[in-house]
């Protein structure tokens, strides 16, 4: 089925934020297929060097926003929604990247509108995401439902070599940030994403209010991203330890029903932040127990900003 573009003449919004990660910035922008029916936005999160004047040196067909602060992965996605005239919002990282003949993806990308198209319940669509090294093992194929106390839940097929085992569409519980497709209607109806996670979290929190307004979200392999995974943060940084310990707190507080709410907090900070204090501690790095303790006080103070947390440490 090919769907035609609204009056505007945009049929896919695709939407990246790009934060001190020019070179992940470009190698996506070269990856993407450009036709008229698509538009490109980078958001550029305030980087330190201007990268955004590069970016739009070197891709003049790319709407291109500065914004003069970090407003991190919610807030730079919300300006793109801001700005994207399209009727679906395709929402992928900087650090990802599409294989294959321009006609293969944009076939895969119409492939993820046919399904949002399919039904009007479904309101968000993930593609299969494959890690970017060594073989490209499976990074996701869909989400297990979150445990309401111990908020974990596993990625289904991660770390595994694609067999094509996951290869049929089905349901997911939650989508994934790194590459979401999303019906502008349902954003219209569900609201932007919540700013007040600033960094990681806000994917599944949305997921969450995506589901409560009724919407259903999918997984298809049709289409296939490659990410090369926390190239803008780091694997075991300090910023990555903040708001994980943080964010963690706020999701249950935003979720979860009393005492349910209670309960996971005491496992959150009584179990998990103690086990990760202890490891910070055993390997020695003060910076990563100084941003764990700091999440969970900040979670307390209701003190939603990094920059606070960089500044006591200085």
């Amino acid at each position: 089925m090919s769907i035609e573009a609204n009056e505007e003449g945009v049929l896919l919004s695709i939407i990246t934020i790009n934060y001190n990660g020019i070179s992940d910035t470009c190698n996506l922008l070269n990856s993407i297929p450009l036709i008229e029916q698509f538009e490109i936005i980078v958001v550029d999160n305030a980087s330190m060097k201007n990268e955004a004047s590069v970016i739009r040196q070197r891709y003049p067909t790319v709407k291109v926003i500065s914004s003069n602060r970090n407003l991190g992965f919610a807030g730079g996605n919300n300006l793109g929604i801001k700005a994207a005239k399209g009727q679906f919002l395709l929402f992928i990282n900087n650090d990802t990247y599409l294989i294959g003949t321009t006609t293969e993806k944009i076939n895969s990308l119409q492939v993820l509108i046919d399904r949002l198209e399919s039904s009007p319940s479904i309101g968000i669509v993930c593609p299969k995401i494959r890690f970017a090294w060594g073989n490209k093992p499976i990074q996701y194929a869909g989400y297990t439902p979150l445990s309401r106390i111990t908020l974990r839940n596993k990625s289904i097929g991660f770390g595994e070599e694609d067999h094509g085992q996951y290869d049929i569409p089905h349901p997911t519980p939650y989508a994934h940030g790194a590459a979401m497709m999303v019906k502008r209607e349902a954003i219209e109806r569900v609201g932007q994403m919540p700013e007040c996670f600033f960094l990681y979290y806000e994917e599944l929190d949305w997921s969450m209010m995506f589901t409560r307004a009724g919407y259903n979200i999918w997984y298809d392999p049709a289409c296939t991203v490659f990410h090369k995974e926390s190239q803008s943060t780091g694997q075991d940084s300090p910023l990555k330890t903040y708001y994980i310990s943080r964010n963690r707190l706020l999701l249950a507080q935003r979720n979860m029903s009393i005492p349910i709410r209670y309960i996971s907090y005491c496992y959150l900070i009584g179990l998990v932040a103690l086990r990760d204090i202890a490891r910070h501690l055993i390997n020695r790095r003060k910076d990563l127990l100084d941003a764990t303790t700091q999440g969970i006080k900040d979670f307390f103070k209701s003190h939603y900003g990094y920059k606070e947390f960089k500044h006591k440490q200085t």
